[in-house]
């Protein structure tokens, strides 16, 4: 299954990605590291993608997670990722939203629109009702991005995620599946 932008489409990652993820990460593992928590040496090998590739196939069967590569549309080159975590049902109906790119890609809109496609995704496959993300305060490009894709902010979690060994505060951001609740208000 693929979901196709403009510039880029989306597809969930497979085994046969783990040489173009690991490249990825290896590539970017100074600039992801900065906004991501620590991960040990064997992340940043093959068996480590391919381990992780498996354990995110697994977690989509089980409708918790869904992680798709992002894809050049013109040329097909892997340059980033986007994931869908935290998946809950029942009343929440929601989940978080989480995403690295290539720094030579940052800045051309492609993470935009990868949010907007994981976003329509969500509310029109999954049926999800919210889909929130944390960001650390000072990533303005990340909070751009998601505020482009319709998200809006709400606050402040201080100290909650660890990155890089420190405990460190995110801004909230979050959108709604408007769709749905005109639909109920409809019926």
């Amino acid at each position: 299954m693929k979901l196709r932008g403009q510039n880029v489409f989306l597809k969930f990652l497979e085994l046969s990605d783990a040489e173009a993820l690991l490249r990825l990460e290896l590539k970017n593992r100074d600039f992801f590291q900065r906004y991501t928590a620590l991960r040990d040496d064997d992340f940043y090998t093959l068996e480590g993608q391919r381990d992780r590739i498996r354990k995110n196939n697994e977690l989509k069967n089980l409708d918790r997670l869904y992680s798709f590569g992002i894809y050049l549309l013109e040329t097909g080159e892997l340059i980033g990722n986007i994931t869908l975590s935290e998946v809950v049902r029942g009343a929440l109906q929601s989940g978080w939203i989480g995403y690295a790119l290539d720094q030579d890609h940052n800045g051309k809109g492609y993470m935009t629109e990868a949010v907007r496609l994981v976003v329509s995704y969500a509310f029109d496959v999954l049926r999800l009702h919210r889909i929130e993300a944390g960001v650390m305060p000072h990533n303005l490009a990340s909070i751009k991005v998601l505020e482009k894709a319709g998200f809006h902010q709400e606050g402040i979690a201080k100290k909650n995620v660890k990155i890089n060994g420190r405990w460190e505060d995110h801004q909230i951001l979050a959108i709604i599946n408007e769709k749905e609740e005109e639909t109920e208000m409809k019926a």
